[in-house]
C-alpha cells in the first residue's frame, strides 16, 4: 500500500495573502513531479458550508461534482491540478461540531462529557484521513487551514494538526507557514518582524513551520532569507520568496519552482528515488504553464468582454466566471480584457455607450431581482447588433425572459422568482423545489447530464451530445412556452435525458451568429490547461468581430 504524506499550511499576519494560490500551486509542482495530489480546505467558520452566505462576504461559492457547496478556493485547487474534489474535501467548523452534536444526541458517547480536546480534535483529524482512506493511491494529501494563525477560530485546527504529526509520524507531514514580509515604503525597508511574530504565535500552538513562504514586493535576497531563518528556526534554504505578480496567479508555480520549493519538499520527505531531484522547465507540465505566462506578458491579441452582474464591486464574487474567460483566450494567445459593469447602472439611455468597447457580452449567474432589468437591456442590445453573448444560469433565465419580451411580444412576461403574479411565467420554480423551506444545500446541486441536439451549436462546441456540467439553481425554462419559443427561431438546443428540462438554448444562425445560454455553471470545470470548450468558442466568436 502507497505511503501518503500530509503537508499543512497555515497564514500569518494578515488575511488574504493568498493560501488557496500557493496550495493550488505547491499541488501543480507535485503533479509536474509525477506524483497523484488532492487538496483539502478547513474553514474556521461555524456556518455548515458557504451556500447562504453573501457573496459581498465570502466570494463566490464554488460546486463540487458531487454538489457540495464549498469555499471558492476548491476552484484553485481543481483549476490548478488534476484532483477531482468532493464534498470530503471541504471542511467547515459547522459541519464538525454538527456531526459531534450529532453523536452526542445518539448518546454514541455514552455519557461521557463532550469536549473540544479529544471529541472536535479527532472529528477533523478523521476528516483528513477518510481522503487516503478513500484512495490509497494518493501520494500527497495537502490541507489549507483558513483564517490567520492568532484567531480563536482557528485553534482548534491548529491543534488538531499538531496532534496529526503525533499520530503519523514527523517524517510523514510537513508544517508550511504562509506569512508577511512588507516593506515599509517610504524608507523602502522590508521588515521581517512581522513574520517573527506570526511564527511565534504558531509556535505558541506547539507548531513548529517546516518551510516559510514569505509574501513580499520582491524577490528576498539571502541576507534576509538567513535573517528569518535565524530568528524562525527554519533553515535558511527553506525559506522562500513569495513575491508580488505582475501579470497573473498562473505565474506562481514557476516562481515556486525558481525558488527549488518543489525540491525542497521532495528532500524533506526523502522521495529522491522517486523524483529526480531538480527538474528544468523542459518538463511538460512545466512547460504548458511557462506558455500560459507568456501569453499574460506578450499576447498575439486582445479581446474585451463585458460582464454585466449584481456584484461587481467584489472580484472574488465571480472568481471561477473571470479565470474560465482568461482561459478562452489561451488557445488563441489571447489576453481578455473584462470590462466589467454593474447590472444596476445600466438602462436604454445609456447602454450604448456602456458596451460600445465590447466584443462579446456575458451574464453570469445570481438570485434575486436586483440589476434585473439592466441585464435584459444588455442582452437585448446584444441581440439586435449581433454581439456575441453567452449567458450561465440567470443569465439564461434573462435571455428567455427578453426573448419573450421583446420577440414572443409577452410584455408582462418574466421568472416567478422576481415577479410571482407574472402573466407569463416564463421561468418557475422546478418542481422539486416546491416544498422545500430551508436554504441550505437544498437546490439543484451538482454535475447533472444533458443531451445535446444533433446538429446544433452545442454539438459543434462539445463535438458530443452527452455531456455533465455542474448545476446551483431552483428556477427553470417553465415547458408549457416550448413551442411558441421554438417557433421564433430559439433552438432548446439541450435537455435533461428525461427531457423535462431546458439546459441550453441559442439563437438560430440566421438570427445571430453566436447567442448561446446555459442552465449550469461551465466555469466550475475550466482548467488553464484544459479550458472549458463553451469559453473557448465565445472568446472565438468575439475575436472575429473584434477582427471586423
Amino acid at each position: 500500500m502507497k505511503k501518503t504524506r500530509y503537508i499543512f499550511v497555515t497564514g500569518g499576519v494578515v488575511s488574504s495573502l493568498g493560501k488557496g494560490v500557493s496550495i493550488a500551486s505547491i499541488g501543480a509542482l507535485l503533479e509536474a513531479r509525477g506524483f497523484k495530489v488532492t487538496i483539502q480546505k478547513l474553514d474556521p467558520y461555524l456556518n455548515v458550508d458557504p451556500g447562504t452566505m453573501s457573496p459581498f462576504q465570502h466570494g463566490e461559492v464554488y460546486v463540487t461534482e458531487d454538489g457540495a457547496e464549498t469555499d471558492l478556493d476548491l476552484g484553485y485547487y481543481e483549476r490548478f491540478t488534476s484532483a477531482k474534489l468532493t464534498r470530503g474535501n471541504s471542511v467547515t467548523t459547522g459541519q464538525i461540531y454538527f456531526t459531534v452534536i450529532d453523536r452526542e444526541r445518539r448518546g454514541d458517547y455514552l455519557g461521557r462529557t463532550v469536549q473540544v480536546i479529544p471529541h472536535i480534535t479527532n472529528e477533523i483529524k478523521n476528516r483528513i484521513l477518510k481522503l487516503s482512506e478513500k484512495d490509497p493511491q494518493l501520494d500527497f494529501v495537502l490541507v489549507e487551514i483558513g483564517g490567520t494563525v492568532g484567531d480563536i477560530e482557528s485553534v482548534p485546527f491548529l491543534e488538531a494538526i499538531r496532534q496529526f504529526r503525533l499520530d503519523i509520524g514527523i517524517e510523514n507531514t510537513m508544517f508550511i507557514h504562509l506569512t508577511l514580509v512588507p516593506t515599509i515604503t517610504v524608507a523602502g525597508e522590508v521588515k521581517t518582524k512581522p513574520t517573527q511574530h506570526s511564527v511565534k504565535e504558531l509556535l505558541k500552538q506547539g507548531i513548529q513551520p517546516d518551510i516559510l513562504l514569505c509574501r513580499s514586493s520582491n524577490f528576498l535576497n539571502d541576507e534576509l532569507k538567513k535573517k528569518i531563518s535565524l530568528f524562525c528556526n527554519v533553515p535558511a534554504h527553506r525559506v522562500i520568496s513569495a513575491p508580488d505578480i505582475s501579470h497573473s496567479i498562473y505565474e506562481i508555480p514557476l516562481i515556486y519552482h525558481k525558488e527549488n520549493l518543489d525540491n525542497e519538499i521532495i528532500k524533506y520527505f526523502k522521495m529522491e528515488d522517486i523524483s529526480p531531484l531538480f527538474v528544468e522547465m523542459k518538463n511538460p507540465m512545466l512547460e504548458k504553464w511557462e506558455r500560459i505566462g507568456t501569453i499574460f506578458k506578450n499576447p498575439k491579441k486582445t479581446v474585451k468582454i463585458a460582464v454585466i452582474g449584481k456584484y461587481m464591486t467584489l472580484g472574488d464574487a465571480y472568481r471561477s466566471l473571470f479565470e474560465a474567460l482568461s482561459h478562452g483566450g489561451f488557445p488563441f494567445g489571447a489576453k481578455v480584457d473584462l470590462i466589467k459593469i454593474n447590472s444596476e447602472e445600466v438602462n436604454k439611455q445609456n447602454i450604448k455607450d456602456k458596451l460600445k468597447e465590447a466584443s462579446g457580452i456575458l451574464i453570469p449567474g445570481g438570485f434575486g431581482e436586483r440589476g434585473v432589468e439592466g441585464k435584459l437591456e444588455a442582452i437585448k442590445y446584444a441581440r439586435e447588433n449581433k454581439i456575441p453573448f453567452f449567458g450561465i444560469c440567470l443569465g439564461l433565465h434573462c435571455a428567455v425572459i427578453e426573448f419573450a419580451r421583446n420577440v414572443l411580444k409577452m410584455k408582462d412576461a418574466d421568472s416567478t422568482e422576481m415577479n410571482p403574479d407574472t402573466e407569463y411565467p416564463v421561468i418557475s420554480l422546478m418542481e422539486e423545489q416546491m416544498n422545500i423551506t430551508e436554504k441550505g444545500g437544498t437546490m439543484r446541486l451538482g454535475a447533472y447530464p444533458c443531451v445535446i441536439k444533433s446538429g446544433s451549436l452545442f454539438e459543434k462546441i462539445y463535438g458530443k451530445i452527452n455531456i455533465f456540467e455542474r448545476h446551483r439553481h431552483r428556477y427553470e425554462f417553465t415547458n408549457k412556452y416550448r413551442d411558441e419559443f421554438t417557433k421564433k427561431g430559439m433552438i432548446l438546443s439541450g435537455l435533461s435525458p428525461n427531457q423535462n428540462l431546458v439546459e441550453t438554448i441559442e439563437l438560430e444562425k440566421s438570427m445571430h451568429p453566436f447567442f448561446v445560454a446555459v442552465q449550469y455553471h461551465p466555469e466550475f470545470k475550466s482548467k488553464p490547461l484544459e479550458p472549458h470548450p463553451l469559453f473557448v468558442k465565445f472568446i472565438e466568436s468575439t475575436l472575429k468581430l473584434s477582427k471586423k
